[in-house]
């Protein structure tokens, strides 16, 4: 499976961006799909997930701002971000891993959970 972001860029605060997350390669029926961040210094904070079953998490800072979804026919994911802060700063990665143990620790949005990442893409708030 590859993963390609794109849809980072910079923006000021209360602004709005989308990531887009590309998915090629094998398919599998059960997955979960996330989005990851680092900021420079800090450990890398699982931001939103989603199941293949349309089951969605949030970390606490993003909630009722960022909407993780899918279009499962162009097999690609986005983060729709508003409402974005200078501490939403970060390099922002997409994360997939499959299966039925990935479907029921997907909404943990643990990183060790996910077995292809994307390059990621830059997103900076001023």
């Amino acid at each position: 499976v590859q993963l390609v972001e794109s849809g980072g860029g910079s923006v000021q605060a209360g602004g709005s961006l989308t990531l887009s997350c590309a998915a090629s390669g094998h398919t599998y029926s059960n997955y979960c799909m996330g989005w990851f961040r680092q900021a420079s210094g800090k450990e890398r904070e699982g931001v939103a997930t989603i199941t293949s079953g349309g089951n969605t998490s949030y970390a606490d800072s993003v909630k009722g701002r960022f909407t993780i979804s899918l279009d499962n026919s162009k097999r690609t994911m986005f983060l729709q971000m508003n409402g974005l802060r200078p501490d939403d700063t970060a390099m922002y990665y997409c994360a997939a891993g499959h299966g039925t143990i990935a479907t029921l620790t997907c909404r943990l949005r643990r990183s060790v959970d996910f077995g292809y990442w994307g390059q990621g893409t830059q997103v900076t708030v001023s």
